[in-house]
C-alpha cells in the first residue's frame, strides 16, 4: 500500500523525507510539500506515515486487500506512545488497530554501535540479534504493552503489541 500526501494537512516538515529508507519522499521546491515521487518503488515501510505529526501521510490500499470505496487512517499519539490504525471497508465494517509506540523520540540520540561491548558467544549463537533484547525492551520485564504504558484497550478496537 504505497503512502500519497494530503497537501492541505501537510506544512513541509521535512520529517517524512528524513525518516524514508528508500529516499522517495521528498518537498516541492513550489508548494513547500511532500509528495511520493515514485509510489511503486515504496518499501510500505509506513515509517512516513508514523512520523508524520500532522497526519498528512495515507497508504492507498491495493484492490486485493482493500478494493475501491475504503479508507486507511493512521494516527500517530507522542503522548499516549500508540499509534492507531483505522481500516474501513466498503461495506461499512470497521476495524481499529493499536500498536504501543517502540521508537525513539525525535531528536533522541542512538547509541553509537562502537560503544556497545562485544557481543558474547552466547548472543552471537541466539536467533536473536545480539543487543535486541535490550533494545526492544525485553530485558527489563518484557515487550511495552497498553498495560505497561497505563493504557487500556477501548471497545470495539483490536490491539497487538507486534506488527
Amino acid at each position: 500500500m504505497p503512502t500519497f500526501v494530503y497537501m492541505t494537512r501537510c506544512d513541509g516538515c521535512g520529517h517524512c523525507v528524513d525518516i524514508c529508507p528508500s529516499d522517495i519522499m521528498h518537498i516541492d521546491d513550489k508548494y513547500r510539500r511532500a509528495y511520493n515521487i515514485e509510489p511503486n518503488m515504496c518499501w510500505e515501510c509506513y515509517s512516513c506515515v508514523k512520523a508524520c505529526p500532522h497526519q498528512a501521510i495515507d497508504v492507498r490500499g491495493y484492490a486485493d486487500f482493500a478494493p475501491l470505496g475504503h479508507s486507511v487512517r493512521t494516527i500517530r499519539d507522542e503522548e499516549k506512545g500508540t499509534i492507531a490504525w483505522r481500516v474501513k471497508f466498503r461495506d461499512g465494517r470497521v476495524k481499529n488497530f493499536l500498536s504501543p509506540i517502540t521508537t525513539q523520540p525525535w531528536g533522541t540520540k542512538i547509541q553509537d554501535f562502537r560503544d556497545l561491548e562485544e557481543p558474547s558467544a552466547e548472543m552471537r549463537n541466539s536467533e536473536l540479534l545480539a543487543f535486541e533484547p535490550k533494545y526492544i525492551r525485553m530485558d527489563d520485564g518484557g515487550l511495552h504493552t497498553l498495560e505497561s504504558n497505563k493504557l487500556s484497550l477501548k471497545a470495539g478496537a483490536e490491539y497487538h503489541e507486534s506488527l
